[in-house]
């Protein structure tokens, strides 16, 4: 898979987390540099760990799929990006703008927003062992990516605390950049050029 389009699902993948960041900053007002490495890391770390299980994942049960890999890729990808967009569109409808009122960086609050907003990046991971595609490079890159973004949305939480619709743009950004991938993947042959190159994929 070219670097681009990792890339751009690394952002994707991680707009739920940027939106959690920026409710955070509005709930923290002003974040210490405790919160930055706390959120980032976890939120960072939950992205990487999410996309290797779902290869293992994956992989268990690839050799019983095969004859349908693609489809499955390609739902899987549609059902992630439809829900970010579902999820955008309600957001902006409702104008919703839900600032934690407890202390999002630390604890078990901490541990449960790192897991939730990396369970899309579970069947990303699901995805790239049906499409025969090693993981450990991109779940490195979509974890680095995630911590970056994290840290971005912090900060604009506590300078742009007001403006909560950005929350749902974000969102729907990301939703958009999902299903533009999944086209990409619709669109990729099934070459003899393509299977030999994803022959004998290892982690």
């Amino acid at each position: 898979m070219p670097l681009y389009t990792v890339l751009l699902l690394a952002v994707a993948l991680s707009m739920d987390a940027f939106a959690v960041a920026v409710a955070s900053g509005c709930a923290l007002r002003a974040p210490d540099p405790r919160h930055y490495v706390r959120l980032s890391a976890c939120f960072g770390f939950f992205q990487f760990l999410m996309p290797v299980l779902g290869w293992y994942l994956g992989l268990s049960v690839r050799e019983y799929m095969e004859a349908w890999d693609h489809w499955i890729a390609f739902a899987l990808l549609a059902w992630v990006g439809g829900n970010m967009l579902r999820s955008a569109l309600k957001s902006l409808k409702d104008r919703e703008c839900s600032c934690p009122a407890t202390d999002p960086a630390a604890g078990r609050n901490l541990w449960i927003l790192g897991v939730a907003t990396s369970l899309d990046a579970l069947a990303v991971g699901l995805s790239f062992a049906l499409l025969q595609t090693p993981i450990w490079g991109p779940a490195a890159l979509i974890g680095v990516v995630c911590a970056l973004i994290t840290a971005c949305g912090l900060y604009l939480g506590k300078s742009l605390a007001r403006l909560c619709a950005l929350n749902g743009w974000a969102e729907l950004l990301g939703g958009l950049t999902l299903l533009a991938i999944d086209g990409v993947f619709w669109r990729t042959p099934d070459t003899p050029e393509n299977e030999i190159g994803r022959a004998h994929v290892s982690p």
